[in-house]
């Protein structure tokens, strides 16, 4: 399928999709919500996928949903809005629920519904010039695409009711300390950093990394035993999956481990 608003590739299990967009700071509009959607229908369906890198072109990662669209749609802007954050939120979900992991490279900018795409990689990546802005409030708006569940959760919620309410900029070394992103790198640096990640991410057994997104996924919502339930049946189907058998006989027989997704 062809992409009006993405770039997608798929090559030694790594799913790079790249949000094309640049002259508009890769500003979320109809077009790249449904094809966010379609792109992580797809990661979550092909067995080839054992890793997804997301990046923006151009000089920012992504400014936000796109103000100007809303605004030339203005009599019928709550519609417009449903039907944006139905695309966007279905993405989202499945990108969390599949298991492949997510790596998110950013740069430049992520403001607003960028802020909350970094939010959902497993492992972020950050330039070091890379700066975060929630930025909703200051057109009116209030934060969406995960972000009132997952910074709070990451940053506590005092740092998140700052964030969302003073529309603060975040330096990439403050995102860092506070937990919101993995690792910051040379900005030159940043898509090598990121390609490699996700190359070798991708050569990892994709089933045991599915299972520790659902595990994670649940910790603050359940209680401890239903979690070590949770665990306990977990690694007990890791265990008898053929990466799981692979794995445990690389280790004893000292040898790499050739694991396959499966």
């Amino acid at each position: 399928m062809a992409y009006e608003a993405l770039i997608f590739e798929l090559s030694d299990g790594v799913a790079r999709i790249t949000m094309n967009r640049p002259e508009a700071g890769n500003a979320l509009n109809d077009a790249m919500g449904k094809e966010l959607l379609d792109v992580a229908i797809r990661c979550s369906e092909d067995q080839d996928v054992r890793a997804v890198l997301l990046a923006g072109a151009g000089k920012n990662f992504g400014f936000g949903g796109d103000l100007k669209h809303f605004s030339d749609n203005k009599d019928t802007i709550g519609h417009v809005l449903k039907e944006l954050t139905t695309y966007f939120h279905g993405a989202v979900a499945r990108f969390q629920h599949m298991e492949a992991p997510l790596v998110v490279a950013v740069n430049g900018m992520a403001a607003g519904a960028g802020f909350s795409k970094a939010l959902i990689g497993d492992i972020v990546i950050a330039g070091e010039s890379a700066q975060f802005k929630m930025a909703y409030t200051a057109a009116g708006l209030i934060p969406d695409g995960t972000s009132t569940y997952y910074l709070p959760r990451m940053v506590g919620l005092r740092r998140a009711q700052e964030l969302m309410i003073t529309n603060r900029t975040l330096s990439a070394a403050e995102a860092l300390d506070w937990g919101v992103v993995t690792t910051v790198v040379p900005d030159a640096a940043l898509m090598d950093e990121a390609n490699a990640l996700a190359t070798r991410l991708a050569a990892g057994p994709t089933k045991a990394y599915g299972m520790v997104k659902r595990l994670l996924s649940r910790t603050f919502e359940q209680t401890l035993e239903t979690q070590m339930e949770d665990e306990s049946r977990m690694i007990a189907a890791a265990a008898k999956s053929e990466d799981g058998r692979e794995g445990l006989d690389a280790f004893l027989n000292k040898r790499k481990p050739v694991f396959k997704g499966r």
